[in-house]
């Protein structure tokens, strides 16, 4: 089938079914993945970040999985580039790139026509201000935000600590420059491409979120956070992720195991809706329910394509 598409993309909240649905079209339609998790770059975050596995690839080539140390930084900046670059490569192959993920920003930005212009933040920059937070709390860190770049603050949640710092970088260090990536954004369409969106009904995407929580401890999500955080790997971009920030609360004693699995499932669901409302907002995208199964997803995503093929 020729769809004449230069890029597919699957998006959607955790826990949608990304996965195995990606698998599938790539075999149908003679593809490659390319990961659109912000998170899964990162070596030695494969259950929280619920990484595919080998088995679960089969024989789909998969790029962008495990390319960064966890004491690494990853800008939306760097992925556009990387990403950009493997879909040259597998549009060589005569193959179809397929972008999944949930990271909305990461994908959008591949897609159209950002633009960003920031310089490489200076490492030790960045551990000063986690030095600060880890001193102050991260409410300071945010009403330093507000002083300095009140417009982002007001888009960032104090507890996003992460958004919070790296807006912090760019205000501080790069004054001509904006924090908010999307001063930047462009509205025009790089590739001929085709998004599809995994929409669930809230009640059951949160069960189903919560499920998965409670798979990934028993599958042993709680020594893969301890062996980061005996490793020393704290107060850097990769553990500010769903997952392991809860569990190293519980490590350094400040909560229970009981609340921090509590505050990950919690902080899942929030992720979640999140998630749609950005995606909702911010792209084209076909929404499918993924609870039909895959012998009627499949067909109804070929209809979808053939339909909007102009």
């Amino acid at each position: 089938m020729n769809l004449n598409y230069d890029v597919l993309a699957i998006v959607g909240p955790t826990a949608s079914g990304k996965t195995a649905l990606s698998v599938q079209l790539a075999k149908e339609l003679n593809g490659e993945i390319i990961n659109g998790d912000s998170m899964q770059v990162y070596r030695g975050l494969d259950i929280g970040t619920a990484k595919i596995k080998k088995d679960e690839m089969d024989g789909i080539p998969h790029h962008l999985i495990d390319i960064k140390d966890p004491t690494d930084s990853f800008s939306v900046a760097e992925f556009q580039q990387l990403v950009r670059q493997k879909i040259s490569e597998i549009q060589d192959r005569g193959k179809l790139p397929i972008i999944v993920g949930g990271t909305g920003l990461y994908v959008q930005a591949v897609l159209y026509d950002f633009q960003f212009t920031e310089d490489r933040v200076n490492e030790g920059v960045r551990q000063d201000y986690y030095d600060e937070m880890e001193k102050h709390g991260t409410q300071f860190m945010h009403d330093r935000l507000k002083v300095v770049d009140p417009e982002t603050a007001s888009k960032i949640h104090p507890n996003n600590s992460r958004r919070v710092i790296r807006a912090l970088e760019i205000a501080e260090h790069s004054p001509t420059q904006k924090s908010d990536p999307s001063q930047n954004q462009g509205n025009i369409p790089i590739y001929n491409h085709f998004i599809i969106g995994l929409d669930i009904e809230r009640d059951i995407l949160y069960e189903r979120i919560n499920h998965r929580v409670d798979r990934m401890m028993e599958e042993g999500l709680l020594l893969e956070a301890k062996i980061l955080f005996e490793n020393g790997v704290k107060n850097v971009q990769s553990v500010q992720a769903i997952g392991y920030k809860e569990l190293f609360l519980h490590f350094e004693g400040e909560i229970s195991y009981d609340e921090a699995i509590r505050q990950l499932k919690q902080n899942s669901r929030r992720y979640a809706k999140r998630q749609f409302t950005y995606f909702r907002n911010k792209m084209a995208i076909h929404w499918i329910d993924p609870l039909q199964g895959l012998e009627q997803i499949i067909p109804e995503i070929h209809n979808l394509m053939q339909d909007s093929t102009v």
